[in-house]
């Protein structure tokens, strides 16, 4: 059950705020963020099952994310194309965004459900293969999580009220970023997700940092922009053992090719 919240153009020091959990498997095996060294300019977490990603920038200003979509109609296909290759493949290429997302939505019953956000870092489209719409996502805070975009999940609405306290001019404090994602108190039984599982595992779920026995919150990425174009990039990796390790980047973004 991923979390994406961002922050588009309302921020006095940042025009693009992201913070992201990444909910997985324990036993699924991931290689940190890290520049790719086939794709020199690209800066993402691999996951290395797979061979793509969940979430990425390059150093041109290409931003793409994704989350599973388990509230739709599209069926869970074991056989079916990796959905992490649609970042992948979007971030390692030159593609018009708005024509990438067209193409993918012609073949789109080839995955299962999945939410996709991508373009630059002030430009963005959001898709989900189980509604069939492709949305230029306003300027404002968003969240999603394994619903739609903006679906009003409790974690979701709180968590972007949670980041639109965040508006001080100065820096913003990316420990407070964390923080508001390694939360841990589940939504109130009245408001959980209706999902088709049992009581327990639902709260487990609906809480920002989730912990099961096999299933839970493998990490955090914060991605800040600022007005002067100005990358700075963190992510929080957690250990089995509780304990975390950290890598941080920070560049600026560069024109595009012509």
């Amino acid at each position: 059950m991923c979390l994406i919240v961002l922050q588009i153009d309302q921020h006095p020091r940042y025009k693009f705020i992201v913070a992201a959990n990444r909910d997985e498997d324990y036993a699924r095996p991931t290689m940190a963020a890290h520049f790719w060294p086939e794709y020199p300019g690209l800066l993402a977490g691999k996951d290395l099952s797979a061979k793509g990603t969940w979430l990425g920038i390059t150093k041109q200003g290409r931003f793409a994310a994704i989350t599973n979509d388990y509230t739709g109609t599209m069926p869970k296909l074991p056989t079916g194309v990796s959905r992490g290759k649609l970042v992948l493949d979007y971030l390692s290429s030159n593609e018009n965004p708005l024509a990438y997302l067209q193409q993918i939505q012609a073949k789109r019953l080839q995955y299962s459900g999945f939410n996709l956000i991508l373009g630059s870092i002030v430009h963005l489209y959001h898709y989900n293969n189980s509604i069939d719409e492709i949305t230029l996502i306003d300027a404002g805070i968003h969240g999603i999580s394994n619903a739609t975009l903006d679906t009003p999940w409790p974690k979701v609405t709180q968590t972007k009220a949670a980041l639109s306290s965040l508006d001080a001019p100065s820096v913003i404090d990316e420990e407070a970023l964390f923080h508001i994602m390694a939360d841990k108190t589940p939504a109130p039984d009245e408001l959980l997700p209706d999902l088709p599982l049992p009581i327990e595992q639902k709260r487990a779920v609906s809480a920002n940092f989730i912990e099961t026995p096999h299933f839970g919150t493998r990490s955090t990425t914060l991605l800040l922009v600022d007005h002067a174009d100005q990358v700075t990039f963190a992510e929080r990796t957690y250990l089995a053992n509780g304990g975390t390790t950290d890598v941080r980047f920070s560049f600026p973004i560069e024109p595009a090719e012509s």
